[in-house]
């Protein structure tokens, strides 16, 4: 009998022990991105060694594993068939995972805004030589990094106003960023959207020219936003918070003049763009607009569903605000504003 309390007792401490460890495990969260610089969660993982301090949860509450997707429609395919918890997603998607996937999903913050007066601009480049009129586009080919992206969206929508829709009157093919500027040059697409640091050499070429930007489209833009379903945010929202909290932190740390070469160092050494690249502009006003409190512009997001539905880019205007949680990054916002 003795022999058996004492089994009893070991596998009861046993499984308390496991229970503990459970308990105390760091809450794993799969963050996709698609493009560097501009998206953060390839660079997280990393922060605490050129940053000590800044990730204060990292590890503790939550870890991060960065998955590297197009964006678009293969980023909100990736959330509904639960291959991502957090997601960075543009308006369009937005509506698209309401309206079509019929996701229960939530934007909880905001990670770049483009089109931000004082800010750089995104542009669609051509071949000055071939392209001078918007007439001149009717037959053209069109890159984007992903349908459904922001700027796939963009582009339709100053088409659209322009009589023209895909494919009656153009196309639009997906091309990787990063090669987009060759494949212009090269004469295998019309329409580059070339956004940083692609669109520097493009800047600098005399045969190019910009012919519109998203800022046509759209004005200023809630571009790219993490979103996740709301069950996993119900289920992880300690973890969640403590996540923004240090994105937050990490946030002034990149924009402070002070830290600034530290953050572009990191960069550099995780994207393997040259340092001498990226100086000059990277987490500047020569950027995109990095909120500094990670907060989702409500009214602003609005207005770009809206605008896409008066073109036909998504096919119905939603009410987006029950589907913007900004409880999380409020919280966030408020513990690190303690320091």
């Amino acid at each position: 009998m003795r022999s058996l309390t004492f089994v009893a007792a070991v596998i009861g401490i046993a499984l308390a022990g496991a229970s503990t460890q459970s308990v105390a495990d760091p809450v794993k969260i799969r963050a996709d991105w698609g493009v560097l610089p501009g998206q953060f969660a390839p660079l997280i993982p990393s922060v605490p060694q050129y940053a000590p301090g800044v990730y204060r949860h990292y590890g503790q509450s939550y870890v991060v594993e960065p998955l590297k997707m197009r964006g678009g429609g293969a980023t909100l395919q990736a959330l509904a068939l639960g291959e991502t918890d957090l997601s960075t997603l543009s308006p369009q998607s937005l509506v698209d995972g309401v309206t079509n996937a019929r996701l229960d999903i939530r934007a909880i913050a905001e990670q770049i805004s483009t089109e931000v007066p004082g800010y750089n601009q995104t542009y669609y480049w051509v071949d000055k030589e071939k392209v001078k009129t918007f007439d001149d586009l009717k037959g053209k080919v069109f890159a984007v990094n992903a349908l459904g992206a922001n700027v796939d969206a963009a582009a339709r929508m100053v088409m659209a106003r322009h009589g023209m829709t895909p494919p009656r009157d153009f196309s639009v093919v997906e091309v990787a960023f990063p090669v987009q500027l060759a494949a212009l040059k090269a004469g295998k697409i019309d329409v580059a959207v070339l956004v940083p640091p692609f669109n520097l050499p493009a800047e600098a070429d005399p045969s190019l020219k910009p012919m519109f930007g998203v800022g046509d489209a759209f004005g200023p833009v809630e571009t790219l936003m993490w979103m996740a379903k709301a069950d996993f945010i119900a289920t992880h929202r300690a973890a969640l918070v403590d996540f923004l909290e240090d994105n937050i932190r990490m946030r002034r740390w990149m924009l402070d003049p002070k830290t600034r070469p530290d953050a572009v160092r990191q960069l550099a050494e995780i994207s393997k763009i040259p340092v001498e690249n990226l100086q000059s502009w990277v987490y500047t006003t020569k950027d995109y607009y990095y909120p500094p409190d990670a907060a989702i512009d409500v009214t602003r997001l609005q207005k770009n569903v809206q605008d896409m539905a008066q073109v036909g880019v998504v096919p119905k205007a939603i009410d987006v605000t029950p589907y913007v949680d900004l409880s999380l990054v409020k919280e966030a916002a408020a513990r690190a504003a303690k320091d």
